[in-house]
């Protein structure tokens, strides 16, 4: 009996695959990691083939660790991170790196889509603003920088697409990562025609758009020998990996909302009706009939990698004695100190950022330094810094009309208790955390269970396979204090913006 499914995530710093039983319960879980390259600033590029070969890595670790045979997995499902180009041939080879999510290269083509065609002609069709950071901008950029590559590309795929690729075949283009394109229409969730003339886009790299549950094709004997699945497994189109998380957490009505703690922050809300404003992402949910009003930034949880990287081997060592870990230890040291850091503010723009500020140029900066403070302070400010980033975005969010009431966490970060909390004091908003640490896998799999029958609708899949660990209320005596933070988040960036360039 096939009762097993396969979600994969294709992370920016490591692909994770995990085996879910049909009530969402892990059965075993394993990952892969791999670089990111900057070559040259603003650039921020990873190679295709090392996500592929961390993903076969990833699925024969995780069917060592229990008796499964491949037999028994019903399906499979891919997330994938955002605003990938890869240009692949007429045999599917990746014919280069791909810019990711943070790359800044295509800034002066941005520019200039503006001043030709207007970006009061672009939003209203795509609903998303005109920056460099998303997939469009970047195949044009291989246009003007790269045309050999461009003249001899077929396709250009997304993560989950290259990986589906990879495992079946077949080209795929799923309806949640269409958000990358400014020549996709938002609302009937098609390529505009007219768009991609105007823009010089050669129509036919774009793939034919699916459903994000529609299985394009099942694993072929060639990848079923490298990852160790078995040949005939069917394999869904997938989507994006915040989308997945969020149907991971159970976001599916209107108004619900996911908090990311991954590598990179933000939220996204869960809206039936279509709402889009220029300081945020508007993407469709990889549930039909419903679309994700997202903030993005680069400071989740990769500002807290980048931390313990730079500034905490002594946590590490402290990890190893105890048998604990660096990121728990750097809990311990960021919670004593007070609520609001003594003054201490972090900007976490680390690679610039995005919503709702869209500059490249961003730069992450600590205020608030005297001989008092010390390494604890700017630890719990980093941590305070991205709770602020996210702040930021709800604020746009309520702004453009969609209200929260609570939040959804997902992400390594959501481990973190104090992180959480913090997270709750600073939006002022309840934030509840799923029982299971895989969201964005488990969305990917339930997108898979859906098609090939293991549930009837997604609704039924959310009720039996989402269920919650713990709440965190936000604590009303930490209110003023953060809301005074706040104010110097929000005017510092102000102050130093004509610096950052």
């Amino acid at each position: 009996m096939k009762s097993y499914l396969l979600g994969i995530d294709v992370g920016t710093s490591a692909c994770k695959a995990a085996l879910f039983d049909e009530d969402g319960a892990v059965k075993a879980g394993s990952g892969a990691d791999y670089p990111v390259l900057y070559p040259q600033p603003g650039w921020a590029e990873q190679s295709p083939d090392d996500w592929w070969n961390a993903v076969c890595k990833a699925i024969r670790q995780l069917l060592e660790q229990e008796e499964v045979s491949p037999g028994q997995i019903a399906g499979v499902g891919i997330a994938g991170q955002s605003w990938s180009a890869i240009p692949v041939d007429s045999a599917g080879k990746a014919l280069c790196n791909t810019p990711i999510w943070m790359d800044t290269r295509a800034q002066a083509i941005c520019n200039r889509l503006g001043e030709e065609i207007g970006e009061d002609a672009i939003f209203p069709v795509c609903g998303n603003p005109l920056q460099p950071t998303y997939t469009l901008p970047k195949v044009l950029w291989y246009r003007e920088h790269r045309p050999e590559l461009y003249r001899q590309a077929d396709k250009i795929l997304q993560s989950n697409g290259y990986i589906a690729y990879r495992l079946t075949g077949a080209v795929s283009q799923d309806l949640s990562q269409g958000y990358g394109y400014h020549c996709f229409d938002m609302r009937t969730g098609r390529w505009d025609e007219s768009l991609c003339r105007a823009m010089g886009l050669r129509r036919d790299l774009l793939p034919d758009i699916v459903d994000c549950s529609q299985i394009i094709g099942t694993v072929t004997a060639e990848a079923a020998g490298l990852c160790g699945l078995a040949e005939g497994t069917p394999v869904v189109a997938g989507g994006l990996d915040a989308a997945c998380g969020a149907l991971g957490v159970g976001v599916l009505a209107d108004g619900e909302t996911q908090e990311q703690g991954g590598q990179a922050g933000g939220m996204s809300i869960c809206t039936e009706t279509y709402r889009a404003d220029p300081r945020l992402i508007l993407s469709h949910h990889v549930a039909p009939g419903r679309w994700l009003l997202q903030g993005g930034t680069v400071g989740g949880g990769g500002i807290l990698r980048w931390f313990e990287r730079e500034f905490c081997d002594r946590e590490r060592a402290i990890a190893v004695r105890q048998g604990t870990g660096s990121f728990a230890e750097m809990d311990r040291l960021a919670a004593d100190v007070p609520v609001g850091s003594d003054g201490v503010v972090f900007l976490p723009y680390m690679a610039g950022e995005r919503s709702p500020i869209w500059n490249p140029h961003a730069k992450g900066v600590y205020y608030g330094l005297d001989y008092t403070k010390t390494r604890a302070h700017l630890l719990r400010a980093s941590m305070e810094g991205a709770a602020f980033a996210l702040r930021h975005n709800l604020l746009a969010a309520q702004e453009a009309g969609a209200g929260v009431e609570r939040l959804r966490a997902m992400g390594g970060a959501a481990n973190s208790r104090l992180w959480t909390q913090m997270k709750s004091d600073v939006t002022g908003k309840p934030v509840d955390v799923p029982a299971s640490d895989h969201a964005t896998t488990l969305g990917a799999a339930i997108l898979a269970g859906v098609a090939v029958g293991m549930y009837p609708d997604f609704h039924s899949a959310v009720s039996k396979t989402v269920r919650l660990r713990r709440s965190h209320q936000p604590n009303p005596a930490t209110r003023d204090t953060y809301d005074a933070g706040f104010q110097t988040y929000l005017a510092l960036y102000e102050q130093l913006k004509p610096l950052m360039k």
